[in-house]
């Protein structure tokens, strides 16, 4: 069955259990509110973006400080480039009591955790949160995390995207170990469940060895939602094979566009239905009463609030190279383009940007850690709707990450001046439609892969 594009954009918060947004200069900002480490918090967001309508509240994850830059957490300590990263089952499960219907997302690891933790993980979230967990595919960044999980350096990126596929795979069979209606509860017989439908996997692979079944029944989405942002090749063609949604990080319309067609041909290359897979890029939103304060707002944020040092500790934990031996005028050349993993796409992005100007690396790492790196709308909220609007309209996507710049101010600014400007021109809901993730998303529910008749599996406990 083919699944119809929506009439409306799919909107996706992005999130940090953190002392910062995205933007890691947001600790600064007079009116962030300073309490992230208590869980009220966070539920607070999460009720903001639900009487907005959100689909869904996305936690970014590191598992480490970043600590590239001269080998050492100082810079990042000292000017507050995300230095902090609270583990987010608590946080998620104090989101999910605060409301009803928003999706609740997290990052984790395929390269420091294991298929049977993550499976476990996501499968309660979304019991326990009536079906609107959603897992964000990641194979990790850089030889900080590496060496918090005893490990000396971070593997190859071929060699992570492998190790993901066999993850991934065990993870949607563990998910699917137990069908629809293995349980029965009938306690005047005392049979519980129905041992033929719940599956071992007996999975022995090149990376993982996992017996199965889960310990956790199928659940009310059947599977939780798959979320994917790889932007090479191989992570193109991971997200097309694997997710439901796809983040993207498209500098311009025109990029987005671009990226649009080809990421749908990927996926309809795998078999998928393309309108079956939603692509979102990461957009700042920076909205005013007027336009006047909307972009006196975006001077303080481009320009006052992140330092040099932070800028560069993060440019170094993205490409996982050590810039303490560059200046910040360094003149970014194809030598060190060649030299850097992980540089060129940035680098690439950021030409766009900039044209014909030369590039340097404090432009590059003001990129990295300023909004300089992803399309903004700046505006009011009818100005801000309308540039969505057109966007959407011009299938350069489904719908949008929205980054805040400062927390919780970012996110109640969209809600109040954008959300009902957006309503009005029928580009978002107004209520939500269904009970579980997939359904506001307007996906279907996955069979469960063991009781389809050609797929041979070994039975019992």
């Amino acid at each position: 069955m083919s699944t119809p594009r929506s009439d409306r954009m799919t909107l996706v918060a992005f999130m940090q259990a953190s002392n910062v947004s995205v933007f890691s200069g947001s600790w600064r900002y007079p009116s962030t509110a300073p309490d992230y480490l208590d869980l009220r918090y966070y539920q607070r967001i999460a009720r903001t973006l639900e009487d907005g309508c959100f689909d869904l509240m996305f936690f970014d994850d590191r598992l480490a400080i970043p600590a590239i830059y001269g080998d050492s957490v100082a810079d990042a300590v000292k000017y507050g480039a995300r230095p902090i990263k609270l583990d987010l089952t608590a946080i998620l499960g104090a989101a999910a009591a605060a409301t009803d219907r928003l999706g609740l997302g997290a990052t984790y690891s395929t390269t420091y955790y294991e298929p049977f933790h993550v499976a476990r993980t996501f499968a309660t979230l979304d019991h326990l949160s009536g079906g609107r967990a959603a897992w964000n595919v990641v194979t990790s960044v850089n030889d900080a995390e590496a060496q918090n999980f005893s490990v000396d350096a971070h593997s190859e990126h071929d060699r992570r995207y492998d190790r993901a596929e066999e993850f991934i795979d065990v993870v949607t069979k563990l998910w699917d170990s137990w069908e629809d209606d293995a349980i029965t509860g009938d306690k005047e017989s005392g049979i519980f469940a129905d041992p033929e439908k719940v599956h071992a996997l007996h999975h022995r692979g090149e990376f993982f060895t996992v017996r199965g079944p889960l310990t956790v029944p199928r659940t009310p989405q059947g599977r939780p939602v798959i979320i994917q942002a790889g932007q090479s090749g191989r992570g193109r063609d991971f997200a097309a094979k694997w997710a439901d949604l796809i983040f993207t990080g498209d500098p311009s319309q025109k990029a987005a566009a671009e990226h649009y067609r080809e990421q749908k041909e990927l996926v309809a290359a795998a078999g998928r239905e393309p309108d079956s897979v939603r692509l979102l890029p990461m957009v700042y939103v920076i909205v005013g009463e007027t336009e006047q304060i909307a972009k006196e707002k975006e001077a303080i944020f481009l320009n006052e609030l992140v330092h040099p040092l932070a800028s560069l500790t993060l440019l170094s934990e993205v490409t996982n190279h050590d810039f303490a031996g560059h200046s910040l005028d360094d003149v970014v050349t194809d030598e060190l383009i060649d030299s850097v993993s992980g540089i060129r796409g940035l680098v690439q992005g950021v030409k766009r940007h900039l044209g014909d100007q030369p590039l340097t690396l404090r432009v590059l790492a003001n990129h990295r850690a300023t909004l300089l790196q992803g399309p903004r709308f700046v505006g009011t909220g009818a100005q801000i709707a309308e540039q969505m609007g057109q966007w959407f309209e011009s299938r350069s996507c489904d719908g949008f990450v929205v980054a805040a710049t400062h927390f919780p101010g970012s996110f109640e600014d969209f809600v109040r001046m954008v959300i009902p400007e957006l309503q009005q021109r029928g580009l978002a809901r107004s209520e939500y439609s269904g009970t579980t993730l997939r359904e506001n998303l307007g996906l279907e529910r996955p069979a469960c892969a063991f009781t389809a008749a050609t797929h041979e599996v070994p039975a019992g406990v």
